[in-house]
């Protein structure tokens, strides 16, 4: 199952990011590896694989360029093969954007849905921000058990590891707390405009 839900993050990282712009196979490395490097080692052993699945659910098509020289190896050829979006691959982003459940709240997946907020509807987002909150402060009530319990019996590095994690969880949760106040004001900011406009009077001399 670990495999599968991070095949889903690579999907939506790949989709998202040739959804900016057609790129070459190495320029598509490097983002993915800015991208999830965050969150976890990205290996790019399970990139080609993902590409291909991508190619064979037309979800993504190759550019190849006019070779004259056939003598001209694979990987020369490989490097200058550029993948786009195709219109059923700008569908599936979408899908994949507008799923806001557990998937998206665990650390790898949050972080890359975060990262195409901007491509992603304000309701979803607050959704995926509520649902990391809500992760998060499950969290944070385990690691304050856990310290409870083991206060007395571990040295003072282990200590400090601890304290440190724990001061890392909720220094998210601050940082969640304001997207979402941001978020929330937002939205009924434009509630408020929505109705505004509506209820303006219309020129009946039109």
């Amino acid at each position: 199952m670990a495999g599968k839900k991070g095949a889903g993050v690579l999907e939506l990282a790949v989709l998202g990011l040739l959804h900016e712009s057609p790129m070459h196979g190495y320029e598509l490395r490097k983002r993915l590896n800015t991208l999830l490097g965050m969150f976890r080692a990205f290996s790019y052993g399970t990139l080609y694989p993902c590409l291909k699945q991508l190619l064979a659910n037309g979800l993504i098509v190759e550019d190849r360029p006019e070779e004259p020289n056939a003598t001209l190896a694979l990987q020369s050829r490989r490097s200058k093969i550029v993948y786009k979006l195709t219109a059923d691959g700008k569908e599936r982003l979408q899908n994949l954007l507008t799923e806001a459940g557990p998937a998206s709240w665990e650390d790898e997946g949050f972080g890359v849905h975060f990262a195409f907020f901007s491509h992603t509807r304000a309701d979803v987002r607050l959704r995926i921000l509520e649902g990391r909150r809500s992760r998060l402060e499950e969290r944070l009530e385990a690691v304050r058990a856990a310290l409870g319990r083991t206060r007395e019996r571990v040295d003072s590095y282990t200590l400090e590891l601890q304290n440190h994690g724990l001061e890392s969880v909720e220094r998210e949760v601050r940082w969640l707390n304001e997207l979402i106040g941001r978020e929330r004001a937002e939205q009924e900011q434009q509630a408020r405009s929505f109705e505004s406009t509506k209820d303006m009077p219309r020129d009946k001399g039109r």
